[in-house]
């Protein structure tokens, strides 16, 4: 017995909402747990990774000390669907700049990881169009229509 078409109007809005909500949650926890448990001493943790590395020791402390804030807000801002093509924009240069360190370490393992995010980044900008359950759509910001 064939479904009616209408039933999946709209997976694929319901898809992108879900998609967003965890990588949002995901990358938002990144930052939040990280404010939490002090960022100071998630910044120092970095120092002996990157000391084999050209990287000077200021640089890394200063990215180390910036880098949960930035994941807790863009995180949000795609959790919530708020100002999501700016987040998603700030959000896959965050991840380029993880992706350098990564690969100036030579740890591949997290790389690898990286380029899924990558990839889950990419896919929801590509089809931001189906962004309508979010705070963008209710305040006019993103689409209002239905595809």
């Amino acid at each position: 017995m064939e479904k009616p078409a209408v039933e999946f109007q709209h997976d694929g809005e319901l898809a992108y909402l879900l998609l967003r909500i965890t990588i949002g949650t995901n990358i938002c926890m990144h930052g939040v747990s990280r404010i939490l448990s002090g960022t100071a001493s998630f910044a120092h943790s970095l120092l002996p990774l990157f000391q084999k590395t050209p990287l000077p020791g200021w640089a890394v402390l200063a990215f180390g000390l910036t880098l949960p804030w930035l994941e807790a807000v863009f995180g949000l801002l795609v959790l919530l669907g708020l100002c999501t093509r700016f987040a998603l924009l700030a959000g896959s240069l965050l991840l380029i700049a993880l992706t350098f360190g990564s690969t100036l370490r030579q740890d591949w393992e997290s790389a690898g990881l990286q380029l899924i995010y990558a990839a889950v980044y990419t896919a929801l900008l590509a089809f931001r169009n189906r962004n309508v359950y979010s705070l963008d759509s209710l305040f006019g910001f993103g689409p209002r229509t239905r595809e």
